[in-house]
C-alpha cells in the first residue's frame, strides 16, 4: 500500500480491523512484525529520524500533558524538528488561530474539551510542516461544520503536494474526501478502491458502505 504525494487516501475497516495499528507502525510508534514502511524512500524503523521528521501524526484520543499550555508544548516539540522557538511561536499562534484555538492560547490543555484537544492534536502534527500526514479518525465526533472545515483543509493539503493517510468509518466522507480508499479486514488489505470506481459505485446511487459491506462478506 502506498500514499501518494498530493493524493488523499482513505483507509476503512471495521473496528479491530487493524487501521490504528498501520498507522502506528508507520508513525513508529510500534515496529512492524515483518514488512517495511518508507517515509520518503526512509525506512522507519532503521531510520527512524530522518522517517519521523517528515511525518505528521494524528491519533485517534489525542493524549497531552495535562498541564502544559499549548504554546509551552509546541515549543517542546519543535526542539526535535530544529526549529527556534520564536518560530515555533509565530507558526504555533497561526495554527492556533487556524484551528479556532487562539482564544484558549493560556488555558492549560486538562481545560481542553477532547474536541479541543483533537484540533490541538492537528496544530502539534502541522507544527513542522511536514510532507506526509497520518490521521487516524480525525473525522470522528466532528460536527457539520467541523466535517466541512476539514474537508476544505484536506484538499488545501492536497494542492500543496502532502500524502494524505485519513482513516475513518465514516464511508461517505470518505466518498467526498479521499481519492482512493484502501479497505483493510483483519489485519488483510482486501482492496485498494480506485477514485474511477469510487464514482462508478456511487454515480448508479449505489453506496460504498454497500459495496464495502459485500467485500468484507458482512
Amino acid at each position: 500500500m502506498n500514499v501518494n504525494d498530493g493524493e488523499v487516501l482513505g483507509f476503512a475497516g471495521l473496528n479491530g480491523a487493524g487501521k490504528t495499528t498501520t498507522i502506528r507502525m508507520a508513525a513508529g510508534i510500534i515496529y512492524p512484525t515483518s514488512g517495511t514502511v518508507l517515509v520518503d524512500g526512509k525506512d522507519i524503523v532503521k531510520e527512524k529520524v530522518q522517517a519521523s521528521m517528515n511525518i505528521g501524526w494524528v491519533p485517534e484520543f489525542p493524549n497531552f500533558e495535562p498541564n502544559a499550555k499549548p504554546l509551552t508544548l509546541l515549543k517542546y516539540y519543535a526542539g526535535f524538528y530544529g526549529i527556534r522557538a520564536d518560530d515555533a511561536v509565530r507558526r504555533g499562534k497561526e495554527l492556533l488561530d487556524m484551528f479556532d484555538l487562539g482564544d484558549e492560547v493560556n488555558k492549560k490543555l486538562k481545560n481542553y474539551s477532547q474536541g479541543m484537544k483533537k484540533r490541538f492534536s492537528l496544530v502539534a502534527a502541522l507544527l513542522p510542516d511536514p510532507k506526509n500526514l497520518l490521521l487516524d479518525e480525525t473525522l470522528n465526533g466532528l460536527d457539520p461544520e467541523g466535517i466541512r472545515f476539514m474537508r476544505k483543509f484536506l484538499a488545501d493539503l492536497r494542492s500543496k503536494g502532502k500524502a494524505i493517510l485519513l482513516s475513518s468509518h465514516i464511508l461517505t466522507e470518505l466518498e467526498n474526501t479521499a481519492d482512493r480508499v484502501a479497505v483493510i479486514h483483519k489485519g488483510k488489505l482486501l482492496e485498494i478502491i480506485e477514485r474511477e470506481k469510487l464514482t462508478s459505485i456511487t454515480s448508479d446511487g449505489g453506496k460504498l458502505e454497500d459495496y464495502f459491506f459485500k467485500l468484507i462478506g458482512g
